[in-house]
């Protein structure tokens, strides 16, 4: 984050003594915030989180990029700010997967006819947030508890880029990821 030139703050917003800690002791110029507990548990809404992170962060327009997207790159965000603010069309963007599956859901498909089933390419353009980057004003999020507004604006990423550690198995595959990306690429440049 600190190598997008769009953004003025970088707020970490944690209930981690250890992150406080590191924000504190090795990155001038980004602020930690300490979450209260509650809203780093489960108790917690996902409505209830986004409000709370529109109250308590001083800004006007929200750019949300968690930690669990960590293959982001810098210009994937700097591209997704200005496309935001170049456009009056929406009201928010969000960077999102192509899913190309069979979805069913309480026990009959979604998204095709099982007695004429396509190829999977061929399947409906479905998209799913990848949650790593959304841009939205402070006042939405708060409005609509969410970070999605009610015209949003997509940008699929590829899929790298679509990480999103939510399992024990999403953070192995971001392990191996890194290792190939940035530690076999450092030991190449010496």
């Amino acid at each position: 984050l600190l190598q997008v030139p769009e953004l003025t703050s970088v707020v970490v917003n944690t209930n981690s003594d250890l992150a406080i800690d590191i924000v504190n002791e090795k990155y001038k110029g980004v602020t930690a915030h300490r979450r209260e507990e509650y809203y780093a548990s489960s108790k917690c809404s996902g409505s209830e989180f986004f409000r709370h992170l529109g109250e308590v962060t001083d800004t006007d327009i929200f750019v949300y990029c968690p930690c669990t997207s960590p293959f982001v790159r810098p210009e994937t965000i700097s591209q997704c700010i200005n496309r935001y603010l170049s456009s009056t069309e929406y009201d928010c963007l969000a960077t999102v997967s192509s899913v190309k599956e069979f979805l069913w859901l309480d026990g009959r498909p979604m998204n095709y006819d099982p007695l004429h089933a396509p190829n999977s390419q061929d399947l409906p353009n479905v998209v799913a947030l990848n949650f790593g980057v959304t841009v939205i004003k402070k006042e939405d999020l708060i409005k609509n508890c969410n970070i999605i507004g009610k015209k949003p604006q997509f940008v699929v990423t590829d899929d790298i880029e679509a990480v999103d550690i939510d399992t024990p198995l999403d953070f192995y595959i971001a392990e191996q990821l890194y290792r190939k990306l940035v530690l076999e690429k450092k030991e190449l440049l010496g």
